[in-house]
């Protein structure tokens, strides 16, 4: 018996591009992105990608002690898709509605801040509880401010955790664990993981520059997006999931890029589609100099006919917990909405002569009426991760 089918519905998106679906539609598509800029950190200047709108949604009186801008961040994105969570609390019962959400850095902003206050007055504040930095406590947090009661828990695999949600919520749904799922991710910038990155020698302080010759790193980010999922049938369908772990390395990818390309065909495969079918993808795109390469020779292998493609954290900066997610974000919008163009390709246009040649979306497109042979139209997303723990996804509509 096949496993039935699971649609994604309302999304909810903050980032740099704005604090709102309806805000970053149009600034996507003329690739301009207000958050985007310079920061001054403890160990000089970064190129972040930063919210810069208002975060004036705090939690309720019962959840105060989980008060941070990374928790606010979520409910930001959470407000936008309430309407769509209340719906289904109404018809299947608080209970049988689920959370899914992933973070890396969750809220490590609010312990650095504490601990700058115990430098200076001794003691650590009133307003802070570890609670707010603890990984594990997103989804919970979640599910207590929508008021939802079915499984809630949160995953961390660094900037494939909210790409691996979403596997893990179609899984809920399949099993009639649950009815509706609320899925994606949420991180927050703090100093830890840009000067983190810094250390590595992985960040740019311009804009990173993806797949270009002269890329020099990424830019961290912060954000969120959810969605709300369900077996309701909808225009969008999560019709593929392929997932690998290569482990090749604690933070390179492996250079072949061999648990890449066995996540992207399990993902065809359990879509049951050739590459030709699809129509769009979301790269990883770090602009790091060793996951470009792989990136770009994985996807000519799979690929061999070329498929438009782009990547989108020029314009985000690397939101790591919360990137799976917003990407995917970004390719649902192109099947969702018929007036979002394929997200560009923002960069100095200079290619490198190592890499094979993909086709970048670097003018205005729309996907095409129906790709391949099936009718429908297809966009796929993919993440990669430290420690090799690949995602794809792929969308239909």
């Amino acid at each position: 018996m096949n496993a039935p089918r699971v649609y994604l519905h309302a999304l909810g998106l903050i980032n740099a591009l704005g604090g709102s679906v309806d805000s970053i539609v149009p600034a996507l598509a003329a690739g301009v992105a207000p958050g985007m800029g310079t920061i001054h950190t403890g160990i000089g200047d970064a190129f972040v990608g930063s919210v810069t709108v208002p975060l004036n949604v705090a939690p309720p009186e019962s959840l105060a002690r989980y008060d941070c801008r990374n928790n606010r961040l979520l409910l930001a994105a959470l407000a936008q898709i309430a309407p769509a969570v209340e719906a289904a609390r109404e018809r299947y019962g608080a209970h049988r509605i689920g959370v899914v959400l992933g973070t890396s850095t969750s809220g490590i902003e609010a312990a650095e801040a504490a601990f700058v206050y115990q430098a200076q007055a001794g003691k650590l504040p009133l307003s802070f509880d570890y609670r707010q930095v603890e990984i594990g406590t997103v989804a919970p947090f979640a599910a207590a401010a929508l008021d939802i009661h079915g499984p809630a828990f949160t995953i961390s695999t660094a900037c494939t955790s909210s790409a691996k949600a979403f596997v893990s919520a179609r899984r809920l749904l399949q099993l009639h664990l649950c009815d509706a799922v609320v899925v994606g991710g949420v991180d927050s910038l703090c100093e830890l993981t840009v000067q983190g990155f810094a250390s590595l020698e992985s960040t740019s302080v311009v804009r990173s520059n993806p797949m270009s010759r002269n890329r020099c790193g990424i830019n961290v980010g912060e954000g969120a997006a959810v969605f709300l999922m369900s077996r309701d049938e909808g225009p969008v369908v999560l019709t593929g999931v392929g997932e690998s772990s290569d482990a090749h390395h604690i933070s390179a990818p492996d250079p072949h890029g061999a648990g890449g390309e066995i996540a992207l065909r399990a993902a065809l495969a359990d879509a049951g589609l050739a590459p030709s079918d699809i129509a769009y993808v979301n790269l990883h795109a770090t602009a790091t100099r060793k996951n470009d390469d792989m990136e770009a020779h994985l996807m000519a292998r799979v690929f061999e006919g070329g498929v438009a493609a782009s990547g989108t954290k020029p314009l985000t900066g690397h939101q790591l917990g919360a990137a799976g997610a917003t990407e995917l974000g970004f390719a649902w919008l192109t099947l969702a909405r018929n007036d979002v163009a394929l997200p560009r390709h923002l960069w100095d246009g200079e290619a490198d002569p190592a890499l094979p040649r993909l086709d970048l979306v670097e003018n205005a497109r729309y996907l095409p009426r129906a790709t391949g042979t099936t009718g429908t139209q297809y966009v796929m997303s993919n993440s990669f991760a430290f420690g090799g723990s690949n995602v794809s996804l792929i969308l239909g509509r």
